[in-house]
């Protein structure tokens, strides 16, 4: 069994049910002891500002917030660069504990031995 997990999350709004599944399963990954670095890209890039997790509804889904809360109370919360520069979001924009990283870092991340990478 992998030791740690990558996930990049792509979707948010667009597509919510991928977007909640990516969540999902980080956060039972984390609560389940595992090593969990979780990226956000695309339109989930939005979920690093305070309080726009709260504006994210899915029938039948734990709510985003809880999902975050649960990640990053045993993992890892990442920001990509350049989805954050398209979207003018900074360093002093995103939630506490929230890092700005990109494709160099999440290659290394997931080519780490004991390492498996989901993309959602």
């Amino acid at each position: 069994m992998a030791k740690k997990l990558v996930i990049k999350v792509t979707a948010g709004a667009d597509a919510p049910e991928r977007c909640s599944q990516a969540f999902t399963v980080a956060a039972v990954a984390v609560a389940s002891g595992v090593e969990v670095s979780l990226w956000l890209t695309g339109e989930s890039a939005w979920f690093a500002l305070p309080g726009r997790a709260a504006e994210f509804e899915l029938p039948h889904a734990a709510p985003l917030p809880e999902l975050i809360d649960g990640v990053m109370a045993g993992g890892r919360l990442t920001l990509c660069t350049q989805c954050a520069a398209r979207r003018g979001i900074t360093e002093q924009d995103v939630i506490k504990g929230v890092r700005i990283a990109g494709a160099q870092v999440f290659v290394q991340e997931a080519m780490a031995d004991g390492t498996q990478a989901l993309v959602y």
